[in-house]
């Protein structure tokens, strides 16, 4: 089976929008299976994939993810619609929960019970995309007069990719999703998650083939401070993105490195965080290094049950781009 690829740059900071779109561009030539563009408090997803899609022919085109609470589940279909018909249909929504400090302390909205709040959007968000009314009557939203999206529909139907991380979450997401993003899911734990969320397909009635597991936290770099950054970002994730990632490390057997992390981020800052994250931690929840490194790791992640790979260039030159994603897929 042909290795699949999703790429994903970040936007959200000093990246140029002609850079993005280059890059994209070049995945899309060389066979990359979808680019992947994430939102956080800087600049919106939908943008640049809207731009991207005028410039692609074949990459299938994602938010990385958009959470639940900012948009209405109607306006996400509106977004996504829109990007379907501008890419001949090749959108995906890749939708989660953010966390209580995004989404309460930038957006001011209050992080109600987000299990829900999921289920509920991806039931409004199919219902739209399937060209019918909207009747819904739900916890969080209730619509009766029957409005319907006032366009021409490419399908009727957009794949969509839930980020989520509790079991009760990740059973869900088996039972109404394309897809599953696992995140911070360690290397030796990884096969026996995703037996899980395909068991629970097969028990919702689905086939669990059909299913994509989307994984892996793998950077290509060759930068000598690529793997303080990766150490970083895990610091912070465990120590300050509330307690959902510290829970599942916890639950997953890293207990003990989830609160050596956690208390070295509370007593030393930033720099405390990073310095608690061991190699081992660090090369267990993901993996940074040059390409030939990470095309192993791929084949690792391959043999755990991941299916579609999750990989970030930390390279904006167009030629050393695209001769790692050549590398990547050899």
């Amino acid at each position: 089976m042909a290795r699949k690829l999703s790429v994903t740059v970040l936007w959200q900071f000093e990246m140029r929008r002609e850079d993005a779109i280059e890059l994209a561009r070049i995945a899309d030539q060389n066979g990359v299976h979808s680019f992947w563009v994430p939102e956080g408090w800087g600049r919106d997803a939908f943008s640049l994939l809207v731009s991207v899609a005028e410039k692609t022919r074949q990459i299938q085109l994602a938010t990385g993810i958009v959470n639940v609470y900012s948009r209405t589940p109607a306006l996400l279909a509106q977004q996504f619609a829109t990007l379907d018909e501008w890419s001949d249909g090749r959108a995906i929504a890749g939708l989660g929960a953010s966390s209580p400090n995004v989404i309460e302390q930038f957006h001011g909205i209050r992080f109600q019970p987000s299990r829900e709040r999921i289920r509920e959007t991806v039931t409004i968000l199919n219902l739209l995309l399937r060209g019918e009314k909207l009747v819904h009557r739900g916890r969080w939203f209730a619509m009766d007069r029957g409005f319907a999206l006032r366009m021409n529909l490419v399908r009727n139907h957009i794949p969509v990719f839930l980020a989520t991380l509790h079991p009760k979450s990740v059973k869900m997401t088996a039972e109404i999703a394309d897809g599953w993003m696992p995140v911070l899911i360690p290397l030796r734990a990884m096969k026996a998650q995703i037996a899980s969320f395909r068991g629970w397909a097969a028990a919702a009635g689905r086939d669990p083939a059909k299913l994509m597991v989307k994984a892996g936290n793998v950077t290509v770099s060759d930068a000598p401070n690529a793997r303080d950054a990766a150490r970083a970002l895990i610091a912070y994730y465990i120590a300050r993105m509330g307690s959902f990632y510290y829970d599942q490390l916890v639950r997953l057997g890293l207990g003990e490195d989830a609160r050596a992390v956690k208390q070295a981020f509370e007593e030393g800052g930033r720099a405390g965080g990073m310095a608690a994250v061991s190699e081992a931690l660090l090369d267990d929840l993901g993996f940074t290094g040059p390409a030939e490194a990470c095309r192993d790791r791929l084949v690792e992640l391959e043999e755990q049950g991941v299916d579609l790979h999750s990989v970030t260039l930390d390279t904006r030159d167009p030629r050393q781009f695209g001769r790692t994603i050549e590398t990547l897929l050899r």
